[in-house]
């Protein structure tokens, strides 16, 4: 399988199963349309009669030998090797976890998933007696597992701040009896960051989250606090402590835009302006029905929106200046490994979230759908079946992800999209799919660009 395109005078063709990247002369994008395996000994008749008004019969016949050429080596058209490993449905050991520390949020966003932060289950904050049986839970399931995953998650985490650290102590403690190492995240909303958290964040915290949507009024119409007011101001102040704190570690600020800020590159840009170099804008998933949803209608403003993307992070590496857009991130020299590129996040079977109740969940968006409750800690009860459907939840389990060429790098998108959207968590999501495949375009061409020096 092969994808190409045509992006800032540049052809990009990608061999989709050993993810190598060529760039192309013009005459041979255009035979790609008209060859695939097997080949002949020579350029078919109809090949060239189709080309032969563009080029001449000894270009075409080079190209065409060009092309065999690389097919025999392995580079293009190559074979697929990951379906033999799909089809063995690991279950792997539990390496993440998601803790719902609170279920409450000191702010009323408009298009928060989790129903302004209680998931619908009514407020309430996780007590340190769940928090450490979720500890003992990810120590007992992760055999074989040295370094584990803990992200504070809400609501707003720092509504439960104390609970937080004791939970983080009770961690540290068994790393040496279990020989196991803590990796903490924390995803705020800035509220109520003052000196104290933002020094604990910054010693204990390997990542953290910060969640803004950029300018102004953009971030003060939809992250609006109890009273209706925004919070962009207060945050702002306190994100910039923090990260001028915090050194080289870990972070990035977190948006999400809806059909009100379709020019998101402009938010982009305005937090890297306010000091922030490593940027996330996600895309809001929504029912179409309502207003501020992104629908199939708004994907030509998308589509240039990260076009226009492009064109601002390299004018900004060109000037000396540094900025790392996260959706932009790509290895095109090694990529992932074999089972990321099949499974993703590995909801459901590497990684689950915990409620404050202790109910477990393959992760923090499943969170509600009871139907996917997988146990609970108090009762000590785990549905193995469960784990084993999402272990078996690949790109090859996924009918529209088995010919698509961005397969290994979405990894079949996110399950709870397709289940939220499509009501099965095999079935893809296409709004969601579409906007990915434009994201992977745009950051294969930054690479092979920053490569080319373009």
């Amino acid at each position: 399988m092969i994808h190409k395109f045509k992006a800032k005078d540049v052809n990009i063709l990608l061999d989709v199963n050993s993810g190598g990247v060529h760039v192309i002369d013009d005459i041979t994008y255009d035979m790609l349309d008209y060859v695939e395996p097997p080949f002949d000994a020579e350029c078919p008749k109809d090949v060239k009669a189709k080309l032969s008004d563009r080029y001449s019969a000894e270009e075409i016949e080079e190209t065409y030998k060009e092309i065999v050429e690389l097919y025999n080596e392995k580079l293009l058209f190559s074979d697929d090797v990951y379906g033999d490993f799909a089809e063995t449905k690991v279950e792997s050991p539990i390496k993440a976890m998601c803790l719902h520390i609170a279920h409450d949020c000191n702010l009323r966003c408009k298009y928060c998933f989790a129903s302004t932060g209680d998931f619908g289950t009514g407020r309430k904050l996780m007590p340190f007696s769940v928090g450490k049986q979720a500890i003992d839970f990810l120590l007992e399931k992760s055999v074989g597992r040295e370094n584990l995953e803990l992200d504070f998650f809400g609501g707003e985490p720092l509504m439960n701040w104390d609970v937080v650290k004791q939970i983080v102590e009770y961690a540290r403690s068994k790393e040496e009896e279990y020989g196991k190492k803590f990796r903490f995240t924390i995803t705020t909303n800035g509220m109520l960051l003052d000196d104290e958290k933002i020094d604990y964040i910054n010693k204990e915290m390997s990542n953290v989250v910060l969640s803004i949507d950029g300018r102004k009024e953009v971030n003060d119409r939809m992250r609006v606090k109890v009273d209706g007011t925004g919070c962009y101001d207060r945050i702002v102040k306190n994100y910039k402590k923090l990260v001028e704190k915090r050194g080289d570690k870990e972070y990035y600020v977190r948006g999400t835009y809806t059909n009100y800020n379709l020019d998101f590159s402009e938010d982009v840009m305005h937090l890297y302006k306010q000091g922030f170099d490593q940027v996330s804008v996600e895309p809001v998933m929504e029912d179409e029905s309502v207003e501020y949803a992104i629908t199939e209608k708004d994907l030509d403003k998308i589509y240039a929106e990260y076009d226009k993307l492009v064109d601002k992070i390299a004018n900004i590496k060109k000037n000396g200046g540094f900025i790392n857009f996260f959706h932009f991130m790509i290895d095109l020299d090694q990529g992932p490994c074999v089972i990321k590129r099949l499974r993703g996040c590995g909801s459901g079977n590497e990684y689950v979230a915990i409620t404050p109740d202790g109910d477990i969940y393959p992760c923090h968006q499943f969170v509600g759908h009871e139907e996917y409750k997988m146990g609970n800690l108090e009762e000590g009860t785990f549905n193995t079946d469960i784990k084993k459907e999402f272990a078996g939840c690949h790109v090859y389990s996924k009918p529209s992800c088995r010919d698509c060429w961005a397969k290994f790098y979405c990894s079949g998108g996110c399950n709870a999209n397709n289940y939220i959207y499509n009501g099965d968590i095999h079935k893809a999501y296409e709004l969601s799919c579409k906007i990915m495949r434009k994201r992977l375009e745009c950051a294969i061409l930054t690479k092979v660009c920053e490569q080319l020096d373009r």
